[in-house]
């Protein structure tokens, strides 16, 4: 075994537990694999860099920006009104309605910016209908899941798979190749959701609690009057010993029955201020103890006693790749630059109170936050969260629905009858979007999702490195001494399997790039055609249901849906081994070996 089978192998590793660990963000750990490549020499320059003008990495940042232009000028709306319509009268019909509608949107668009536009639509539904959202955010992520295995354009990971095999002299996929088994999947998913999943789905977030309810902010909200012997009378609120000696945020400042709105560091107190604030049950006592500080009777808290005047309170979701995602509070000064602070929020499946502001965030972190009513159209357009606590009014171009659904439908159009490559279908509608003005270049630039982008372009380097070396073979000799024996049939269920626990775990787009290569290795190895052992690890790198943290869009619902990573495992593990059945049988049928 050569050295530099050795290096790649252990740069894999490393790679596979760090995505794994999210200890560090997957495009810098896809970027710093790429360079050592490069720097030990493994791959020349050229190679190394040749993911960023690979036709999967333009595809795929062009896919964002035709996404975008869909969701800018409203044309989904119509559909949130008829799946609020549909979904009022049952659970099943309203499950049924989030998959029909969800699942063939996420065949041609970004799964995950579907998911944030009716994440505040299902929530809105919920509280009109009654019924339980965490009974309806898990099949809405699922849902976008069977779309997205249905169109080439559906995933970036079928984008990148396709490419990965044209690199290889194969034929790319066209744009509908994957629709015979991606339907079956869809139709199954669907019937089981329908009749186990649901059951097995937690009814934990009522449709009934008000935010203050649904965070648990009873416990750590009171409020304290200041009178003419209190010794932060007269001093600005970031000089003063309440800030200085406790471990408390202040919240609204009353003076002379009108509220001050969101208290800064420079509002300076004064006798007879009523301050609202949030602490802990020790810091309470400690400011019943302090001179001039009287504690008013505890009440029982709720969104209208919060929502005086001028605030008003919204919960948020962090979205994926963004500044707040493997971020900090205070390390993106959030209340100065998001205009709003955060009372609490839902880290994975906990509630965090208190040590808030050196927590690191993570994509589908829902917070609650409070913040001055006329500041809210600007959090609404900041790209980092997704307000989901009411149907937004959005800027939109509504105009431009039809140009912007037409462009769409050229793009799928030409690239499915062969006339363009999707790559430059996909450049091309882009590029149209911007000058028909649906999109402005600005916001065109903010919807490419760029850590997708150089996650890409990092895990091409490390499958090019993988087929270069020789450690595809090393990988897929070891492979075929387990599942070779069986059969080519049972290759294919072990790639599947394989890809599909990955998957769980880390990147689908870098377990595709890393297994992809030793699926064309094993294929030559065997004689057979490699398109079946491709498409094993296209669909089980995009059919993500045991784990929260395997798909962006388990992510987006985890915190809003209360869920926690049991609940994932309990729904999602039997519908990962119908779905692996499913491969074995049909893929072979379909793409004969």
């Amino acid at each position: 075994m050569s050295w530099e089978i050795v290096v790649t192998l252990g740069l894999l590793l490393t790679a596979v537990v760090l995505f794994a660990s999210e200890r560090l963000r997957v495009d810098l750990v896809a970027l710093a694999v790429m360079a050592a490549l490069m720097v030990l020499g493994i791959v020349s320059p050229r190679d190394g860099l040749a993911g960023f003008s690979n036709p999967a990495t333009v595809t795929v940042a062009s896919m964002f920006v035709l996404s975008a232009g869909l969701l800018r000028t409203g044309a989904l709306d119509r559909l949130g009104d008829l799946f609020t319509f549909l979904a009022r009268r049952h659970l099943l019909l309203a499950v049924a309605a989030i998959m029909g509608i969800i699942a063939p949107l996420s065949a041609f668009i970004n799964n995950t910016a579907a998911v944030a536009i009716f994440l505040p639509v299902v929530l809105a539904t919920s509280r009109a209908s009654g019924v339980s959202a965490s009974k309806l955010l898990i099949p809405l992520s699922f849902a976008s899941m069977f779309g997205g295995v249905c169109t080439l354009i559906g995933s970036s990971t079928n984008v990148l798979v396709s490419s990965i095999a044209a690199d290889h002299g194969q034929e790319p996929f066209g744009m509908f190749e994957l629709a015979p088994l991606g339907l079956v999947m869809f139709a199954v998913g669907a019937l089981y959701m329908l009749t186990v999943g649901v059951r097995l789905l937690p009814a934990r977030r009522t449709a009934e609690a008000d935010l203050t309810e649904t965070f648990g902010m009873g416990d750590y909200l009171t409020e304290v009057e200041l009178t003419a012997d209190a010794e932060s009378v007269g001093q600005p609120l970031t000089a003063s010993p309440l800030l200085r000696d406790l471990d408390l945020d202040v919240l609204q400042v009353e003076r002379g029955g009108s509220s001050l709105g969101l208290p800064t560091g420079d509002t300076v107190l004064a006798a007879g201020d009523l301050l609202r604030v949030r602490c802990d049950a020790e810091c309470v006592r400690d400011l019943g103890q302090r001179p001039g500080v009287v504690l008013r009777p505890r009440r029982k808290w709720s969104d209208r006693l919060l929502e005086r005047d001028e605030m008003v309170l919204v919960e948020a979701v962090v979205l994926p790749n963004t500044r707040l995602d493997g971020g900090t509070l205070a390390g993106s000064r959030f209340r100065n630059v998001f205009g709003a602070t955060v009372l609490a929020l839902r880290h994975r499946d906990r509630l965090v109170h208190e040590a808030m502001s050196r927590l690191r965030l993570a994509a589908g972190d829902s917070l609650l936050l409070e913040l001055p009513r006329q500041r809210l159209a600007q959090l609404r357009a900041l790209p980092d969260l997704a307000v989901i606590s009411e149907t937004a009014t959005r800027e939109l171009r509504r105009g431009r629905t039809l140009l912007a659904v037409g462009i769409l439908a050229a793009v799928v159009a030409s690239a499915a009858t062969g006339l363009l490559p999707v790559a430059v279908a996909a450049a091309a509608g882009a590029v149209l979007m911007v000058l028909t003005r649906v999109l402005s270049l600005e916001a065109a630039y903010e919807a490419m999702d760029w850590k997708v982008i150089f996650l890409l372009a990092g895990v091409l380097a490390l499958g090019a490195a993988l087929e270069g070396t020789g450690a595809a073979s090393l990988l897929s000799d070891g492979l075929l001494k387990a599942a070779g024996g069986l059969g080519a049939m049972a290759v294919v269920a072990a790639f599947y399997l394989l890809t599909s626990l990955l998957t769980e775990t880390m990147s689908n787009n870098a377990t595709a790039a890393v297994l992809a290569p030793v699926a064309l290795v094993t294929a030559d190895t065997l004689g057979v055609d490699p398109r079946p052992l491709l498409m094993a690890v296209t669909f089980a790198a995009s059919a993500s249901f045991m784990t929260p943290v395997g798909y962006q869009t388990n992510l987006l619902v985890y915190g809003p849906g209360q869920y926690r990573f049991a609940d994932f495992l309990r729904v999602g593990t039997p519908l990962n081994l119908i779905f692996w059945l499913l491969a074995t049988l049909l893929i072979p049928r379909i793409w004969p070996l």
